[in-house]
């Protein structure tokens, strides 16, 4: 195992969130113009809560989770690369974060069921809590 293989489901995950912004673009944009919505009203996007469907919107803040919990996840995956801690557990983890990170949009973009939603984001944090202590056990 090298870093490599712990980073290529990071790279996945960030290149996921590509995928999230361009599907919230081709969302929000279209309806913005529908509604006609001037987009001087979106400076405070807390106003689009207001005047934008929810099915536009779940996709909106699926693209604001992919900047909290991942991003520690990014943090951890390269920490544990730069103290050469990699191994086949940590790279199961590396790629079990990134697939559950990627249901998680799925569900929260489409149906958004808060319970399984909740639960996915649970797993999620276990998976990572494993990554983070497996390291800082081994580091000292």
């Amino acid at each position: 195992m090298n870093a490599t293989d712990l980073l290529r489901p990071a790279f996945l995950l960030a290149a996921w969130t590509l995928v999230i912004t361009t599907w919230m673009m081709v969302t929000r944009i279209p309806t913005m113009a529908k509604l006609r919505i001037d987009p001087q009203d979106a400076a405070d996007t807390s106003r689009l809560n207001d005047l934008l469907p929810h099915e536009v919107q779940r996709v909106a803040r699926n693209y604001n989770h992919l900047f909290e919990q991942p991003t520690l996840y990014y943090a951890v995956v390269l920490m544990i690369a730069a103290i050469g801690a990699v191994d086949s557990l940590h790279v199961a983890c590396s790629w079990a974060f990134m697939g559950l990170r990627v249901v998680h949009s799925c569900v929260q973009a489409t149906i958004d069921v808060v319970p399984i939603r909740f639960g996915i984001f649970l797993i999620s944090w276990l998976v990572l809590a494993v990554m983070i202590l497996r390291a800082l056990v081994g580091l000292f």
